[in-house]
């Protein structure tokens, strides 16, 4: 009996002890939320920023972009160096850094796996696969990889599976840590285009995407700082800190009157990366939720705040009196991106390059009041676009002015007169040349944000005649249809990831249906230039040849450009080193949580 008690007194103490034992710190964790939801987590596959936001964090490419040098810098991520090109800029090499792992996972067998060159080879082929429909095969066909095109071909036409063990001289590991690249033209930008954006060109495993099958999407696995702990599609997405991550530590170059990023590289430099524990990500499509969620402390970030509340925010640009008491701080630019309306040229009301449909597209371009959705859906927080070339890539010009902005519901109406599109029956709609009903239907999304522009959009086009209707869907929904040819009319935008043009102008680019050109547009004199311009180093021709594909952009009207918005963004005091990145999509490991700081409950 005495040593039965004993042993409960032991027992007792040590439950005691290991309850007075103190805490460790709580985690660090980065809480914000996604104003559309997500489509999967699969780079091949996914286009949406998004889901490109999230894989960045889990997979890495050879390369990445600097997070504080502006101009924008690359830095070897898990390249050892930066590539060696030949004199031609045919032939790249690229040698890798030894002793990358993956994170652990089932389809690994519980062994540790290394990167090797081989993953960058399987996973940049897998691109080309037709099973896999990546919207991404465009821009490896832009490469010009030798033998990757005659590869995917032979699977498209032997309707068999991609032989992903046929050699392939543009597209090989030399050895273990070594990949080349080999071009049929001269490839300037090869390192921008394909190997510095871990959200689309990060090193997939093989044996991940088998032992998954169709079911890769939910099962991201890569070599980046962070790993998918749980994922509620459409809802919420968790990451924790990759626990095998290797040391790798906070470095920048931010330029020497940089004083904002001199700062940062102050206070950060030398910090292990990731510095937080874990990231929670909310899908909130609604603005006021999404912004009340901030206001109250929920959330640590607002990405890109609502129009709506922008005086709210940052009054004349700058912080709010009342944020700033609660040490709240702004971020604002002019974002490297653009809204536009696409325009399916394979539709038998809005497409063709037959002159009526060409002056029907520009009628409608003439009608819509760009400087009004400024003013009222996006409350002055928007610049109106005059091409599809984007700020702070090359070939963007502020002083630039074309007619893709000007609204003059005069010229739009005389168009219309003058191609036939007449009102016959005296309803107040205008019916097609041939006598047909005219009707233009435009897919949209169920937010309040889109409900605006559509609003004003329809006021525009009633203005001078023409019925527009809305078909309402998921923007992931409106995503697949647009990408399948299966719509008429389409609002969307898009951001560059690379400091280059030519992505902007590549959804001209004929061989890019179905991929990057939503518009399905195909016209041999532009295929010609931007084929040209692929092969050119920077300077004043290339630059000639991109305004020749702006002139052709605004002639035929594939895209109407709407506006590139301003972004602003907002940190609570507690959300430490956060610098809006411009081509890219990683930055939670460079940023830091202060829990002391943070509001107890």
């Amino acid at each position: 009996m005495r040593r039965y008690l004993i042993g409960a007194c032991l027992a007792l103490v040590a439950v005691t002890a290991q309850a007075q034992a103190p805490a460790g710190p709580p985690p660090k964790v980065l809480k914000y939320a996604f104003l559309v939801a997500e489509t999967g987590f699969d780079p091949a596959q996914i286009t949406d920023i998004y889901s490109r936001t999230v894989t960045a964090h889990v997979f890495e490419a050879l390369y990445h972009y600097d997070p504080l040098a502006r101009p924008v810098k690359l830095r070897p991520l898990t390249a050892a160096a930066l590539p060696e090109p030949s004199a031609d800029f045919k032939t790249w090499t690229i040698r890798l850094k030894p002793g990358i792992f993956f994170a652990d996972d089932p389809a690994f067998g519980g062994n540790k796996r290394e990167l090797v060159a081989e993953d960058y080879v399987y996973s940049f082929k897998r691109f080309a696969d037709p099973a896999v429909k990546s919207p991404f095969w465009s821009t490896f066909d832009d490469a010009g990889l030798l033998g990757l095109r005659a590869l995917r071909e032979q699977a498209l036409k032997g309707k068999k599976p991609f032989d992903y063990a046929a050699p392939l001289e543009g597209l090989r590991a030399l050895d273990r840590y070594t990949l080349q690249l080999k071009t049929e033209q001269a490839r300037p930008r090869l390192i921008e285009a394909l190997m510095a954006s871990s959200d689309l060109y990060g090193a997939v495993a093989r044996e991940v995407v088998e032992h998954y099958g169709d079911k890769i999407m939910a099962h991201p696995v890569g070599t980046g700082p962070f790993v998918l702990k749980s994922w509620r599609r459409s809802s919420q997405m968790v990451l924790d800190k990759n626990p095998g991550y290797r040391e790798r530590f906070y470095e920048a170059e931010p330029a020497a009157d940089d004083a904002e990023g001199q700062a940062l590289l102050a206070r950060l430099k030398g910090r292990r990366l990731p510095m937080v524990d874990r990231v929670e990500i909310a899908v909130i499509e609604e603005s006021q939720p999404r912004w009340l969620s901030f206001i109250n402390a929920e959330k640590d970030f607002l990405e890109r705040v609502p129009a709506d509340f922008i005086s709210q925010a940052m009054p004349n640009g700058k912080i709010a009196p009342n944020l700033a008491k609660r040490g709240i701080q702004g971020y604002r630019i002019v974002g490297p991106e653009s809204t536009m309306t696409v325009f399916n040229m394979e539709d038998p009301v809005v497409g063709g390059m037959a002159p009526a449909k060409v002056a029907l597209r520009r009628a409608i371009s003439l009608a819509i009041d760009v400087g009004r959705e400024i003013q009222l859906a996006r409350h002055g927080q928007a610049v109106p676009a005059q091409s599809p070339v984007v700020p702070h890539t090359t070939g963007y010009a502020a002083e630039f002015k074309s007619h893709i902005s000007d609204h003059d519901p005069a010229r739009a109406k005389a168009l219309l007169e003058l191609y036939g599109y007449l009102d016959r029956d005296g309803d107040g709609w205008r019916e097609q040349p041939d006598g047909q009903p005219l009707l233009l239907l435009r897919n949209t999304q169920p937010d309040n944000a889109s409900r605006r522009l559509d609003e004003l959009m329809q006021k525009n086009l009633q203005a001078v005649g023409l019925r527009l209707e809305f078909k309402t869907a998921k923007w992931p929904e409106n995503l697949k249809s647009v990408r399948g040819g299966k719509f008429q009319m389409w609002g969307v935008a898009s951001s560059a990831d690379k400091p280059d043009a030519q992505p902007a102008l590549q959804r001209l680019y004929g061989p890019a249906i179905g991929g990057q050109n939503l518009s399905r547009f195909d016209m041999a004199a532009f295929n010609t230039i931007y084929e040209r311009m692929q092969a050119l180093p920077d300077g004043p021709e290339r630059l000639a040849l991109i305004h020749e594909g702006k002139r052709i952009a605004a002639t035929y009207m594939p895209y109407k450009q709407h506006v590139h918005r301003i972004l602003t963004d907002l940190s609570q005091p507690w959300l430490i080193g956060y610098r809006r990145p411009l081509f890219w999509q990683d930055w939670w490991q460079y940023v830091d949580i202060d829990n002391s700081k943070r509001p107890q409950p």
